[in-house]
């Protein structure tokens, strides 16, 4: 009983420790991420409220955009986010992207893996279309591997037919 005890407090003293403030974190907040100037470690801003940062991009801009069944083909919601997408990208060329192609549970594997490439290289050539460079955006299919929702009802299906703009510092080759 007396063991038992002992390595209950060890681990709720190491689990105290594991939340105090490190003396080696220089970002002012003590949770080793974002500071008070809402900068990480790397000198990219976490902000939403800040329209250059990435959370910006994902929570304000949308990095994602919807299909209808079977088809690649871009909505006028799909058409006017990744516009704003586009704008977005132009106005920070230190970005590159990854446009991910996923697709509903419905199909093959290979079906639904060549549906996913269609939808991402729909998104990609509508970014190119409308000003960004060509080397800044790559493709990628998930196809059904990936879903936002686990169900066999419409209601997910929708929202995992679409393709994720994804994007990270650094222009890729």
């Amino acid at each position: 009983m007396k063991t038992l005890t002992k390595v209950a407090l060890l681990t709720t003293t190491l689990a105290l420790a594991a939340c105090a403030k490190s003396p080696f974190d220089r970002s002012g907040d003590g949770a080793g991420g974002a500071g008070a100037n809402g900068l990480n470690n790397g000198g990219i801003s976490t902000s939403a409220l800040d329209p250059n940062s990435p959370a910006y991009f994902s929570q304000t801009i949308g990095d994602k955009v919807l299909f209808a069944v079977d088809q690649s083909t871009l909505g006028d919601e799909a058409r006017s986010t990744l516009g704003q997408q586009a704008n977005w990208l132009s106005n920070n060329p230190s970005y590159s992207a990854i446009i991910e192609g996923h697709a509903d549970e419905q199909g093959t594997r290979e079906y639904n893996l060549a549906l996913g490439a269609r939808r991402a290289a729909a998104a990609r050539d509508y970014l190119v279309a409308n000003g960004v460079a060509d080397n800044r955006l790559r493709t990628v299919s998930f196809g059904k591997e990936r879903p936002l929702e686990v169900c066999s009802v419409e209601s997910c299906y929708a929202k995992n037919r679409r393709a994720v703009t994804v994007i990270s510092a650094g222009v890729g080759s």
